[in-house]
């Protein structure tokens, strides 16, 4: 099995607050989502390659678990892994921690599906794809 990789790492800044003083939803989402974008260039999704393929990555779950609060100040790092990839869908998870502390503040599950952007439909992912998400299977237990 493989080990998590750490694909982003960033601060929580007093916006990212809500009313109740620690960071609000969307900002969970937020980094979490640039996590995900580092991690598909780990794998060979990058930028260039959705571009010049016309290809695109649709996600079609997404389930997070708040485990900690975080507030203005902390440090956040997010490693992250693959639970199963198939021809068109990878399925993956993010853990997102406090850098100092080591207490893990959230979870999400995210389903993947690589699509062709002119047809609008899913379509296989490249063998080297494939192979480097394999290469990335970790064995995590998660709330779901």
């Amino acid at each position: 099995m493989a080990e998590l990789i750490e694909t982003y790492r960033g601060a929580v800044y007093p916006w990212h607050c809500d009313h109740v003083g620690h960071m609000n939803v969307m900002w969970y989402v937020g980094k979490f989502d640039e996590a995900t974008w580092n991690f598909f260039a780990v794998l060979g999704v990058t930028p260039s390659y959705l571009r010049e393929n016309k290809r695109g990555m649709a996600a079609v779950d997404q389930r997070i678990a708040y485990q900690r609060e975080l507030h203005a100040g902390d440090i956040v790092v997010v490693r992250s892994g693959v639970l199963e990839v198939r021809d068109k869908v990878i399925r993956f998870f993010h853990e997102m921690r406090n850098a100092e502390t080591q207490d893990v503040s959230a979870l999400t599950m995210l389903t993947g599906v690589h699509m062709d952007t002119v047809a609008r439909k899913s379509c296989n992912l490249p063998a080297e794809v494939v192979a480097a998400a394999r290469s990335r299977v970790v064995d995590y237990k998660l709330p779901w």
